[in-house]
């Protein structure tokens, strides 16, 4: 960098200003990658906890399902006389 070289105030200013913006950047990199972790992480245990609830919804309908198709079926009557099958 040619501001490194040169002796001038305004050199010097410009080489420090450049050198804030380097470590600006750098933090902002290192606070991204530690975003981007969390969001990974985030992102994992979300989608473990609506497998365990999809699971459990899916176990819900087929019990429903079962209650229904019981439901459907021919009761016998109730009392001491029943329909006499031929």
């Amino acid at each position: 960098m040619l501001s490194s070289v040169l002796k001038s105030k305004r050199a010097i200013l410009v080489n420090i200003a450049i050198m804030r913006a380097f470590v600006q950047m750098r933090k902002f990199l290192q606070s991204s990658e530690s975003l981007a972790r969390e969001l990974r992480k985030l992102e994992k245990e979300t989608k473990e906890k609506f497998e365990e609830h999809e699971k459990h919804i899916n176990d819900i309908f087929k019990v429903i399902k079962q209650l229904i198709i019981e439901k459907q079926k021919p009761k016998k009557p109730i009392g001491f006389i029943t329909p006499r099958k031929k």
